[in-house]
């Protein structure tokens, strides 16, 4: 079997309300479906969900990538090689990890199908029980943020992600305001998403905190200043995650070695995909570290190839793909019992794809053939 023609369709996905978070302010999420045929009539989905911030690609970037250097590199390739297909992708260029991803999901996505499995029983099967979701809120005033908790504890929601590092200074009224609307019926995690910017002003924030019981905060600093992590770990109790710092082996090396951080949010966006995602927990899970999958707010497509990795990895323990959920329309239809994930038992990834939504968020689209 090999890969013959390649399908790159740039979408601009519309969100229900907008996503605001330290850096920006989302309206609509751009996302890069990638289609992946073979010689045997098979199709494959993957996703590329770039974002200049995190991962250090643009959407326009992210296509000129895949048309001009993966996929001439895959292109006759057989899908089911994914370790070689990464090495030829390596090669062709370095970093552009959601680039890559859409590569990385489209082979899994054909490698499950060929076989008659779904991509969590490639990686060595699943757990028993479903994935769950957190309701993900925006840097939003305080007291609409009392009111969207109220909501999502009404929906079924167990766990509320607060998205701060707003710079008008209201974070902790933020908490304050959610946590006396909702009482402890809900676990609150946060995320600065790098908003604090130095660990003195983190070890601030984070005390000003604790009183409210948060689970966990995540990359309150820099993603340069890994050292930062050490100052603060030393000065506050709370569980610690990084993010944005951690792409590559090389980085999470630097967080074992310092023992800084109880957890990593790993992103198949940030790190080219399942492969290198699933080999990074290995090395959280070495280290004694917990991990979470977190989300670019990509589509079905993404979203399930990230549950099917959780699913199969025991050191993964928190999933935060919200993008379906955040969606006013897009292409796929991985299904959500809130707060569970209801990840598909069909071959490959499980999710359908609606050409005629595709259609219609389409922007752009190119072929490449072999």
């Amino acid at each position: 079997m090999k890969i013959t023609k390649a399908t790159i369709t740039r979408l601009e996905v519309p969100l229900k309300e907008p996503f605001v978070v330290a850096y920006d302010t989302y309206h609509t999420m751009p996302s890069i479906v990638l289609t992946l045929e073979t010689d045997d009539g098979l199709v494959g989905y993957g996703e590329s969900v770039p974002d200049a911030h995190v991962t250090g690609e643009t959407p326009g970037g992210a296509v000129e990538v895949l048309r001009h250097e993966l996929l001439p590199a895959i292109l006759g390739m057989d899908p089911r090689d994914i370790t070689a297909v990464h090495q030829r992708m390596d090669a062709a260029i370095l970093r552009n990890g959601s680039a890559k991803a859409a590569v990385d999901i489209a082979c899994w996505d054909l490698a499950g199908k060929v076989a008659g499995q779904p991509v969590y029983a490639l990686l060595g099967g699943r757990k028993e029980a479903n994935p769950f979701i957190a309701r993900v809120m925006s840097i939003l005033a305080p007291e609409v943020l009392a009111e969207q908790a109220v909501q999502a504890r009404a929906e079924g929601f167990t766990h509320l992600k607060m998205k701060l590092g707003g710079k008008d200074g209201l974070d902790v009224e933020r908490v304050r305001a959610v946590r006396a609307a909702i009482g402890h019926d809900l676990a609150i995690r946060v995320d600065a998403n790098q908003g604090w910017g130095d660990p003195a002003t983190a070890i601030g924030m984070i005390r000003a905190l604790e009183p409210f019981g948060i689970d966990w905060v995540e990359q309150p600093i820099r993603a340069d200043d890994v050292d930062g992590f050490e100052l603060i770990r030393a000065q506050v109790g709370v569980r610690l995650m990084a993010d944005e710092a951690v792409v590559t082996q090389g980085d999470l090396a630097r967080f074992v070695k310092a023992r800084s951080v109880d957890m990593v949010n790993l992103k198949l966006q940030k790190s080219g995909g399942i492969r290198a995602c699933h080999r990074l927990a290995t090395q959280a899970e070495l280290a004694g570290f917990t991990v979470q999958i977190g989300s670019m707010l990509e589509t079905s497509i993404a979203s399930a190839a990230g549950y099917h990795l959780a699913l199969a990895h025991p050191a993964i323990v928190s999933t935060e793909l919200s993008g379906p959920v955040k969606f006013a329309k897009e292409p796929g239809n991985l299904e959500f019992r809130i707060p569970e994930v209801l990840v598909s038992e069909r071959p490959g990834l499980g999710v359908d794809v609606d050409q005629d939504v595709l259609d219609e968020l389409t922007v752009d689209r190119w072929e490449v053939t072999a």
